[in-house]
């Protein structure tokens, strides 16, 4: 929230999933050290053996298809609401009320995976 707070309270969805999204970047930045962005962050942080930031155990192949679905979740979370956010004007891309509350809640979903996240020790 405190990413996108002033947006929601001026009705500014547009500007407010923007800022979410970028939460999302920045809080993979701060957990690993990485100053990527984008897929190339997405890839270094949650792919490797071990990667950088482990969602669960990694234990079966359940639990990897999860890693791996987590990253790819991230990187088209940045490529549907991220990017035409940034690059096109906020007459030509609409955002709803409603679309914008759902992504809240995905943002969200996303954050507490984050937090939840552990590092596992690299060789």
């Amino acid at each position: 929230m405190k990413f996108c707070r002033q947006e929601l309270l001026q009705d500014n969805y547009f500007h407010a999933v923007l800022e979410a999204v970028k939460s999302i970047a920045a809080k993979v930045r701060s957990r690993t050290g990485l100053d990527d962005d984008g897929a190339v962050l997405v890839d270094r942080a949650f792919s490797g053996t071990p990667p950088m930031l482990a969602i669960n155990a990694l234990a079966t192949k359940s639990e990897q298809d999860e890693q791996k679905g987590f990253g790819n979740l991230l990187k088209e979370t940045f490529g549907m609401f991220r990017n035409p956010t940034a690059h096109e004007a906020r007459i030509n891309w609409t955002m709803s009320k409603e679309d914008a509350e759902d992504l809240l809640s995905l943002v969200s979903l996303i954050h507490r995976r984050l937090d939840a996240a552990s590092m596992p020790p690299r060789a």
